[in-house]
């Protein structure tokens, strides 16, 4: 019996309670994932000293051309990682949990694991411009599935886990417990829900512990200036940040889909495009050490003295919030660090894109603390604090996660001081960059996948689902004429929390909620047992007809947060032919989604019988067939098919000889087109054979 059998026999038979498991599972994957951070950052460590020290002792003739050789080999020995033993792993990775959570209940595969990790530490080690947290991100929700797949737990289970590796992943490389909790909530599962809070809590500050054992206790940068306003009136500056920051934000994520567009078009095998793009940085950093005089020194190893756009770039964010570059310098870093991140990862290297994010908000708003103490020469301007926001700002922009941009560079910097300022660069970058751009940088991937993300879910699939099919029919309904002292008993005894209200002809005259009973009850001009339904209904309501989709009609929930809308006839907008509420259009979402998922299994089929010449049938063995009963290998199937897979109920089984047909279970065969009746004879019953005959 497997190992994860027994555990899962162990919980069947002791049974502990609810939160036991759920503490239990966060702490597993807080602890995997804390461990994994480190294990990841060290192996950056290692792989940079390897290539570029080791590079420099082997190959010194080669000189400066180093910095474009390494690149390439390090795109090179990624590449095909990523394309042939994990595609998950190409990219910055979170939209690919994003759509986990949405479209999969939160199944990662567990090679991405490993993928991604070698993938990252080779990019990243050998001078890619990408961030460490996004892989760590993708580990950490990775081994959270995984855990809740091996102990076959509930997908709602499975995604509260992978929301507790996601944060894990940021507690544990930034230092930054608070802000990897809400990245979870705003970003992964895109909503807070309180059931899920104290679990993601748990795994972030588990994770976050062990990082700091390890890693040490301070926070990402060391700040020792003043960094507070010093005057009301510079709050306005900070806005203008905010509006920079916003173009900056969606210019990064412009430019890394458009190169992403070019590479994926290129006709060339993928394995090699990192390759290529870690060469093109390369020469692009070694243009920049040339014409601005910021290559390697001499004397210094190069793994310490790195061109500024490679790896993450901590140490040009640090010496950014210090003041010690020049205006013109970080300047060109604002065009230039978006590029090399572009030619990283739209290449089709792995790494995240959080840290370049904060890279080049932080060169953008040190250039205009610069160029603000050039013209307000008596004010007591500080460029580092204008680099401090500048980082939040560009975040929140691209991200459209304001609560996560402003906590983690509060807790990467550890001063308070710059909250007020922090908030109103990240509000004005937000507002600005959605008016610009609809979608984030994360979710953009998704949408030209096909897949619209909100609150966590794919709000496409619910264009596929008419109101008709999920609708309440002969809803609960309430007179005109009904007492509210009835309607309040109502309201207990089916524990709904609003009705349709119809009037002496029975047509919709509104719809009353216990808000209403409650206002009415509150602010009684009346007494209360003299008052109608009628006098309380709300006249003014939003309706649906049943022919129009989901979408529709959550579209027109969303501006007044409505919870229920009645469904009426097109030909009549006063007759009630149904009701739709929040929990039908979950239940909607989960029609969608299978819907869906038998849309590409058909497309899949339709491609086989394109190309071969067979075609995939799927059948329901009958109780009583020839078939059921008997082991695979004992049924006469004949030669012309294959049986491809057998479901039974929600589990799918790998068809071996010696598995047992079961009446019920529906099997995937592949065959030529001639046999599909006699394939049909051994799965009907023999009833229902002479019916088909």
């Amino acid at each position: 019996m497997k190992v994860s059998s027994k555990i899962s026999n162990v919980l069947d038979r002791f049974q502990p309670s609810e939160t036991t498991v759920l503490i239990g599972t966060a702490i597993v994957v807080g602890i995997g994932t804390g461990f994994g951070a480190v294990g990841f950052i060290k192996l950056i460590n290692l792989i940079q000293n390897m290539f570029f020290n080791g590079g420099e002792q082997i190959l010194p003739f080669l000189g400066p051309a180093l910095i474009v050789i390494i690149p390439m080999v390090g795109g090179l020995l990624a590449g095909p990682i990523i394309s042939f033993f994990a595609h998950e792993a190409k990219g910055h990775g979170v939209p690919e949990v994003m759509q986990a959570i949405a479209l999969h209940g939160g199944r990662i595969r567990p090679r991405v694991v490993v993928a991604k990790i070698l993938a990252s530490s080779l990019c990243i080690g050998s001078g890619g411009s990408a961030g460490r947290e996004g892989p760590i991100v993708q580990v950490g929700a990775a081994l959270g599935s995984s855990l809740g797949q091996w102990l076959r737990l509930s997908d709602n289970r499975i995604r509260n886990l992978v929301a507790c590796g996601a944060a894990a992943g940021i507690a544990a490389t930034f230092n930054a417990p608070i802000a990897g909790v809400i990245f979870a909530m705003e970003i992964i599962l895109g909503e807070l829900h309180l059931g899920d809070l104290g679990n993601v809590v748990v795994s972030a500050v588990t994770a976050s512990t062990i990082a700091r054992i390890f890693l040490g206790d301070q926070p990402a940068f060391a700040i020792t200036a003043d960094y507070g306003m010093q005057a009301p009136w510079e709050l306005f500056l900070y806005v203008l940040l905010g509006a920079f920051a916003a173009f900056a934000a969606v210019g990064f994520t412009r430019m890394l889909y458009w190169f992403e567009d070019r590479f994926d078009g290129w006709n060339f095998p993928d394995a090699l495009k990192p390759a290529v793009g870690g060469f093109l940085l390369g020469v692009l950093a070694l243009a920049f050490g040339l014409f601005a005089s910021t290559g390697p020194s001499a004397g210094s190893p190069l793994s310490n003295n790195l061109p500024y756009i490679f790896g993450a770039g901590f140490n040009v964010i640090e010496n950014t919030l210090h003041g010690n570059f020049p205006f013109w310098l970080l300047f060109g870093l604002i065009i230039l660090k978006p590029l090399a991140t572009s030619l990283t990862l739209g290449s089709g290297n792995s790494g995240g894109i959080f840290a370049p994010g904060l890279f080049t908000g932080a060169v953008l708003g040190g250039a205009l603390g610069k160029l603000l103490i050039i013209l307000l020469p008596n004010a007591s301007i500080n460029p580092g604090a204008f680099a401090i926001a500048g980082m939040a700002a560009v975040f929140a922009g691209a991200a459209r996660a304001p609560f996560t941009a402003i906590l983690i560079v509060f807790e990467m910097t550890d001063d308070y001081r710059m909250i007020v300022p922090l908030m109103a660069s990240v509000v004005t970058s937000l507002v600005i960059a959605e008016r610009l751009m609809r979608d984030s940088i994360y979710t953009l991937k998704l949408t030209r996948r096909g897949i619209r993300i909100q609150r966590g879910r794919d709000v496409d699939v619910m264009e596929s689902v008419l109101i008709d099919e999920v609708m309440v029919r002969e809803p609960i309904t309430v007179s005109m004429d009904m007492p509210i002292t009835v309607l309040a008993e109502k309201f207990i005894e089916t524990g709904r929390h609003g009705f349709p209200v119809l009037d002496a002809r029975g047509d919709l005259y509104g719809v009353v909620s216990l808000e209403d009973y409650r206002r009415a009850v509150s602010d009684g001009h009346k007494k209360a047992g003299e008052l109608k339904v009628g006098e309380i209904t709300t006249r003014d309501i939003v309706t649906v007809y049943p022919d129009e989709t989901v979408g529709s009609s959550l579209r027109r929930m969303a501006p007044r947060d409505i919870s229920r809308l009645p469904v009426v006839a097109r030909e009549d907008p006063r007759k009630l032919i149904g009701m739709v509420r929040r929990n039908d259009i979950v239940r909607a979402y989960e029609v969608g989604v299978t819907r869906q998922e038998e849309g590409r299994l058909q497309a899949s089929r339709f491609r086989i019988k394109e190309v071969s010449g067979f075609e995939s049938l799927e059948m329901r063995v009958e109780a009583g067939s020839v078939s059921a009963g008997k082991r695979l290998s004992e049924v006469p199937w004949p030669r012309e098919a294959v049986v491809v897979s057998v479901r039974r109920g929600k589990r799918s089984m790998i068809p071996r000889g010696s598995l047992i047909l079961h009446g019920g279970d529906e099997i995937v065969l592949l065959s030529e087109r001639n046999v599909a009746g006699e394939l049909r004879k051994l799965c009907l019953a023999s009833e229902n054979k002479i019916k088909t005959s």
